[in-house]
């Protein structure tokens, strides 16, 4: 059965990070339907290299987020370093120099609460490798707004905290491996 397509999908990592999201990215075609809005955690005395590295291998678009930028389809957006990346009503991405969240900043919990609220039902979430709590209460507000939740296989996760946290606040998350998550986004109408 191929799933109905959201409006959205969000995505946190943090350690492990870029070969989780290796495995995603690339394969998604070029006309893939839905943006894609991505926080990873990264130190904010460092430049991000992420959407140049993404742009190199992926058939969608890759940009690091600039302030009220609007949402396309078939668009892999980063978070930039130091800056939560927030999904707004007005079909724009918003950012903000709030306190961290759990020692983050971007907070993956600030994305996904952001997306459920804009999104409802019409956003997955998805929460693959790291070491933290960041991005579980994110994905139980995903997935009490009606969205579909997916958890990275702690498994087959560089650091299972995060995923394991994703488990603990939403025990009906599908839990997938990275192969199985490129290929549940992939069977969207």
């Amino acid at each position: 059965m191929t799933p109905s397509r959201p409006e959205a999908i969000v995505i946190g990592a943090s350690a492990g990070a870029l070969e989780a999201l290796s495995v995603i990215l690339p394969s998604l075609p070029a006309d893939f339907r839905a943006p894609i809005i991505v926080v990873v955690h990264i130190p904010p005395d460092k430049k991000s290299v992420l959407a140049e590295l993404f742009r190199a291998r992926c058939r969608i678009q890759v940009i690091e987020v600039e302030d009220k930028e609007p949402l396309k389809p078939a668009t892999a957006y980063f978070a930039p370093p130091d800056y939560h990346l927030l999904v707004e009503d007005t079909g724009t991405l918003g950012l903000t120099y709030e306190e961290p969240v759990l020692f983050s900043r971007p907070s993956i919990d600030v994305l996904f609460e952001s997306a459920a609220d804009v999104y409802g039902s019409e956003v997955a979430a998805i929460l693959l490798t790291g070491a933290n709590e960041d991005g579980a209460r994110g994905l139980a507000a995903v997935a009490k707004a009606g969205g579909r939740v997916i958890v990275q296989d702690p498994e087959t996760a560089f650091a299972a905290a995060m995923p394991e946290a994703g488990l603990k606040f939403c025990p009906n998350a599908e839990v997938l491996s990275l192969d199985g998550i490129s290929e549940y986004l992939r069977r969207f109408d």
